[in-house]
């Protein structure tokens, strides 16, 4: 991977728009900060120099992550190409890059002209490359950045013949690489059974000047992430399934030359992909692949039961350290019109709502030096475009004015309701912002 650097690592790309107080949570007047310089601005959170709501990257807590997984990945002797579809965040990926990242996985051909228009070397789309339009933009992105390594995934025969086809047209001169994917029934995409994913893995391998087979790949993270015999069992299955594909299609002569990739693993059971998928017995050199993306902020709830459940499988894997949540959404006490009821100014347009968020800490300027930690009974019940319903006890201290930082659950879905979020310390001044690119 070619390894750029930006505010978290050093100097922020020259082409990234600067910030304006026309964007979400930049102050207002600003005629335009370049995001290299945001951190010599002297803005704090809690002096309230940032317009409400706010949401704020705990960079301590971004690094530890970080820093976790490379330990992890040694540790289990896999590779990780994490999510950049979580974040959308050239400069996390940068950062997650910086500790080791193979590649960087996108969903989309828009979240593939990203990954390539910022210089990372290696991409890996886990979709189907489909429509004429993004197939072509694909090859052609690919045409003009000769050194990027491209992979996508295939399910369907018919999709692989287009896919051949397309890339002859354009004279796209090496062939795509692509893994085909098992799935599960009752799961999202890839093929139902180990017949119908070994008949398009065939129909790869029949077009060798178009197409390569690289790999076998899957996904997991639908399932629900409870731990539970009955899950684990599910997962297993499919991870022995791609493992016995792998080696079905190696003994068929169906992959290309060079390594071979097995790859699945979302943000919940990639110990269990790891350990699963080391254990195929190929002959070509092969490179277990997770794709974990939410480990890098952490969350507040999802990922919290998530962690909980893999240190339970794993105590060893536990006692190596703890993920911290880095993601934290911030907003003032709007109004206390019942005396258990606070509304609080952000909503769904601001947080990711599958599970509602968590008051985590409340800060009254003037009065606080510091955050302190919610009390007791503080309890989201529901969300409004750009208002959070809190149930309270009688005796709460929250009043009108008052700053409440919240976690969030499943990170992805409140990334993508930012443009700019700020990088904090512990101290909650801000060194620097981050921009996303959905």
């Amino acid at each position: 991977m070619t390894e750029k650097t930006n505010h978290l690592l050093g100097a922020a790309r020259p082409w990234e728009a600067p910030l304006t107080g026309l964007e979400k949570g930049v102050p207002a007047g600003q005629g335009g900060v370049p995001l290299h310089q945001v951190g010599a601005q002297g803005w704090n959170l809690l002096a309230e120099d940032l317009p409400l709501p706010v949401a704020v990257l705990r960079e301590r807590a971004l690094r530890a992550n970080s820093a976790w997984m490379q330990q992890y990945l040694g540790q289990a002797g896999v590779s990780i190409a994490p999510h950049g579809k979580t974040s959308m965040a050239p400069a996390l990926f940068d950062l997650q890059v910086r500790d080791g990242a193979w590649a960087i996985t996108v969903s989309t051909p828009q979240h593939f002209a990203v990954a390539r228009e910022f210089g990372y070397s290696r991409i890996f789309m886990a979709n189907q490359l489909v429509g004429r339009r993004g197939i072509a933009d694909v090859i052609d992105g690919l045409k003009a950045s000769p050194d990027l390594e491209f992979f996508c995934l295939v399910d369907d025969a018919d999709n692989v013949a287009v896919l051949a086809e397309t890339v002859r047209k354009r004279g796209f001169d090496r062939p795509l690489n692509v893994l085909v994917e098992l799935g599960y029934q009752g799961g999202r995409t890839g093929c139902r059974t180990l017949p119908e994913a070994l008949a398009v893995a065939r129909t790869v391998a029949s077009a060798p000047d178009a197409l390569r087979l690289a790999g076998i790949e899957g996904f997991e993270g639908l399932l629900r992430n409870d731990g539970t015999p009955e899950v684990l069992s599910q997962v297993d299955a499919l991870l022995r399934g791609m493992v016995t594909l792998a080696e079905t299609a190696e003994q068929e002569g169906l992959f290309g030359d060079g390594e071979v990739l097995l790859s699945a693993g979302g943000s919940s059971y990639y110990d269990l992909v790891a350990a699963r998928l080391s254990t195929a017995r190929l002959k070509h050199p092969y490179r277990v692949l997770i794709r974990s993306g939410c480990y890098i902020t952490h969350d507040s709830h999802m990922y919290v039961r998530a962690r909980e459940a893999l240190s339970r499988r794993d105590p060893e894997l536990a006692a190596t350290g703890e993920l911290a949540h880095a993601l934290e959404v911030w907003a003032y006490v709007q109004s206390r019109p019942e005396r258990q009821k606070a509304i609080v100014g952000f909503g769904k347009r601001d947080a990711s709502y599958d599970d509602p968020p968590v008051a985590l800490k409340w800060f009254r300027p003037g009065t606080h030096e510091k955050p302190v930690s919610m009390p007791d009974g503080h309890v989201v019940q529901r969300l409004n475009d750009q208002h959070c319903h809190l149930q309270i006890p009688e005796e709460s201290p929250l009043r009108v004015g008052d700053m409440i930082g919240f976690g969030i659950s499943h990170p992805c879905l409140t990334f993508d309701k930012w443009r700019v979020l700020h990088l904090v310390d512990e101290r909650y001044r801000v060194t620097g912002s981050i921009r996303t690119y959905f």
